[in-house]
């Protein structure tokens, strides 16, 4: 068995202080360092960014939080960074999703970014991956599509809940009995 950690979008901007930061960013930051810092059991280790340039209506003056949202993770700025807790951690690849469109889901990444580049799924066959772990920002977003994803590309799928942060707290009980439905495993506690 093979197994791979995703770590989903964990960036300067989906921190707090960024231009779509959540409450509690910086703490899953902090717990994906120091799980990186342990004996893990990994095989492999991978990160998702957003890598917007010119997403189109996914950007808005007038977000609604649901399907738009504030300007956010632009390349070239500091908000598309992988948080200063992860700048020290050796990621086996790092995949960019977004550049012309919304794109919530890990799986829609590549390597660089771009329409050629290798796309998460295929590097993950490609070395022997049987079993995932997600974890991240935004749990009821870009980890929830990226688990998704994951359990439809045929991967044993869990989510470390305690290991991410959700833009609508509220919602994550519904995306926990989603999981459930789709056999995704769920570990970890629910908001209060």
């Amino acid at each position: 068995m093979t197994r791979a950690l995703i770590v989903v979008d964990v960036q300067n901007d989906f921190c707090e202080g960024g231009a779509l930061g959540v409450d509690g960013g910086a703490a899953v930051a902090s717990g994906v360092d120091s799980l990186l810092d342990r004996n893990h059991g990994y095989d492999v280790v991978v990160a998702t960014r957003d890598h917007h340039i010119d997403p189109g209506n996914h950007f808005s003056d007038h977000p609604d939080f649901i399907d738009s949202w504030p300007p956010h993770c632009v390349v070239g700025t500091p908000g598309q960074d992988l948080h200063p807790r992860l700048a020290g951690q050796s990621f086996d690849a790092v995949f960019d999703k977004g550049s012309y469109k919304a794109a919530y889901s890990g799986f829609e990444g590549t390597i660089g970014g771009d329409e050629d580049g290798t796309g998460l799924a295929e590097w993950l066959h490609d070395h022997g991956v049987d079993r995932v772990d997600v974890c991240g920002i935004a749990t009821d977003f870009c980890v929830r599509a990226t688990a998704v994803d994951s359990a439809a590309q045929g991967f044993a799928t869990t989510v470390l809940g305690d290991l991410t942060a959700a833009v609508h707290p509220d919602a994550v009980a519904a995306v926990v009995d989603e999981f459930g439905d789709l056999g995704i495993d769920w570990v970890g506690g629910l908001p209060s």
